[in-house]
């Protein structure tokens, strides 16, 4: 009994010693468009009380704004080397973002009741704007 035991164990360790080992890699989903908004870009609406910069951007589809996550980041305004993401207040400026099918507008308002106009950028600013796709799950409740 005991010899069919470790022949039977001997047979198993060489049966599992023999799996090839599969390594799956995913890539990534997310995807990642960058812009630059020059400084002439930036319009002036609501009578000098916000600013606004329109980028086209096709793969924001009816999918993308009904299902998906978009992250949107701007450069620093006072460091080049970091960004910042939307929605964040900086030197009493305002910085949001509006998805539409088709694009996103960037607008920058004041945060101060007491100077109402905002201050529009005077260099280029970097813009990272990331897709998230999400399988929709249906509505919360229902």
């Amino acid at each position: 009994m005991r010899q069919k035991f470790l022949l039977l164990l001997c047979i198993a360790t060489l049966g599992l010693a023999s799996c090839k080992k599969e390594t799956y890699i995913q890539e990534p989903q997310a995807r990642t468009y960058n812009y630059t908004i020059q400084p002439n870009q930036w319009v002036s609406n609501s009578g000098g009380l916000n600013y606004t910069a329109n980028i086209k951007l096709s793969a924001l589809d009816k999918v993308t704004l009904d299902d998906e996550g978009v992250l949107v980041y701007l450069s620093h305004p006072a460091n080049n080397n970091s960004d910042i993401q939307l929605p964040y207040t900086y030197d009493v400026n305002s910085y949001t973002y509006e998805l539409y099918i088709g694009g996103i507008n960037i607008d920058i308002q004041s945060s101060d009741a007491q100077a109402t106009a905002p201050k529009a950028p005077t260099k280029p600013v970097f813009v990272k704007i990331v897709v998230v796709p999400s399988k929709y799950a249906g509505n919360a409740g229902n």
